[in-house]
C-alpha cells in the first residue's frame, strides 16, 4: 500500500517527484489526473499524503479534494497542492476545501522533503 499519492497530468513532473520521493523511501503511487487520483485513494486505504497539480483534465485536483472531502468523507488524507497557480482564489479555494499547503512548481523536493515524510507518516 501506497502512502504518498502523486497525482499530476504531466508525466514528466509526476516521474520526476514520485523518483525523488521513492529515492528517500517513501511508498508512492501515481494518478494521471483527478478522476484517476479519486480512484486510487478508494482503492488504497494506505493513503496518507496527496500531492496535487491544479490544472487537468477530466477532474481538476481542487474538485478532486472536494470529492476526497466530501464524497468520500476522507478528512484525514493530507493534501498538498504542487502547482504552477498562485492566485489567491485558488488559494482560497483549496484552504476551503481542507489542504495542508500549497507548493509552486518547480518542486524543490529537499526543501520540503521532511514535512512531506510527517504528513505521509
Amino acid at each position: 500500500m501506497a502512502k504518498i499519492l502523486v497525482v499530476d497530468d504531466s508525466s514528466t513532473v509526476r516521474d520526476d517527484v514520485a523518483g525523488f520521493l521513492k529515492g528517500n523511501g517513501l511508498d508512492v503511487a501515481t494518478a494521471v489526473d483527478g478522476r484517476d487520483g479519486l480512484a486510487k485513494l478508494k482503492g488504497d486505504a494506505g493513503i496518507r499524503l496527496v500531492l496535487s497539480d491544479v490544472n487537468m483534465p477530466n477532474m481538476d485536483g481542487l474538485t478532486m479534494v472536494e470529492k476526497i472531502r466530501g464524497e468520500l468523507g476522507n478528512k484525514t488524507v493530507n493534501v498538498i497542492m504542487l502547482t504552477t497557480e498562485s492566485s489567491p482564489s485558488m488559494k482560497e479555494r483549496g484552504k476551503a476545501a481542507g489542504i495542508k499547503g500549497w507548493i509552486v512548481k518547480p518542486f524543490n523536493g529537499a526543501a520540503v522533503l521532511e514535512t512531506l515524510k510527517k504528513l505521509a507518516a
